[in-house]
């Protein structure tokens, strides 16, 4: 049976990767990912197109100057991009996630191991945990920057843009606004470095004790030496 202090040490990581677990699902499943207001101009008129989106759906609306609703409509983001680039993008942010999860997954089950027993393999102890955390924060990471990159550099919002309405003529400028859906990635990141310094606390101290179990016979006292 393990330690009461790797128990609980164990314990709270535990509670922190599934924690991470739950964020990725939040993430994954709310459209909340970014707001835009994309500006086109039309024959005797200027048109605003209003998208908030996630990953998977949205909504846009449209609105002609000065301020008049002409419609507001729901749509899947894999069926509205035409560009072959941000649609492969948008899945390759998809699957990072979804790695993400499962990395998020077995670091749960790691901990949850280490929480009430003592496992024989090695990597089924804190190396194992160091490594699905680590796995999980650099795909995070990695789809936090993709994510932007997609929307401004690949210009995503503006090709959505063009499916909520016709007849959009010269593009005139785009405002991002990145909603919760996109920041608490974040709060995943914060997550597994918690995880990872708990681990870290938990290994060290063990490591010092071994070592001043065996400490070499030359430093300890010279009459128990002789006895």
């Amino acid at each position: 049976m393990p330690s009461r202090k790797k128990t609980s040490m164990f314990a709270c990581a535990f509670v922190t990767c599934v924690s991470s677990f739950a964020v990725i699902c939040v993430v994954l499943a709310t459209p909340r990912w970014v707001s835009s207001e994309v500006r086109f101009s039309r024959t005797n008129a200027s048109i605003t197109i209003s998208l908030t989106y996630g990953l998977f759906r949205g909504t846009c609306e449209q609105f002609v100057d000065p301020g008049l609703q002409v419609s507001k409509m729901t749509f899947q983001v894999a069926d509205a991009l035409s560009s072959t680039r941000s649609r492969s993008l948008n899945v390759a942010i998809i699957v990072l996630l979804v790695l993400a999860l499962l990395s998020s997954l077995l670091s749960s089950g790691f901990t949850c191991t280490n929480t009430v027993s003592n496992p024989y393999q090695t990597f089924l102890g804190p190396v194992g945990v160091y490594t699905w955390n680590s796995v999980c924060g650099v795909l995070t990471l990695i789809a936090m920057i993709l994510f932007p990159v997609n929307v401004q550099g690949n210009s995503q919002s503006e090709e959505l843009a063009h499916g909520c309405s016709t007849s959009l003529q010269t593009h005139l400028g785009s405002k991002h606004n990145y909603g919760y859906s996109y920041w608490i990635l974040l709060l995943v990141l914060v997550l597994n470095i918690a995880s990872l310094i708990i681990i870290y606390f938990y290994d060290h101290a063990r490591y010092s004790k071994k070592k001043e179990q065996q400490r070499p016979i030359e430093e300890a006292p010279k009459d128990v030496i002789l006895f």
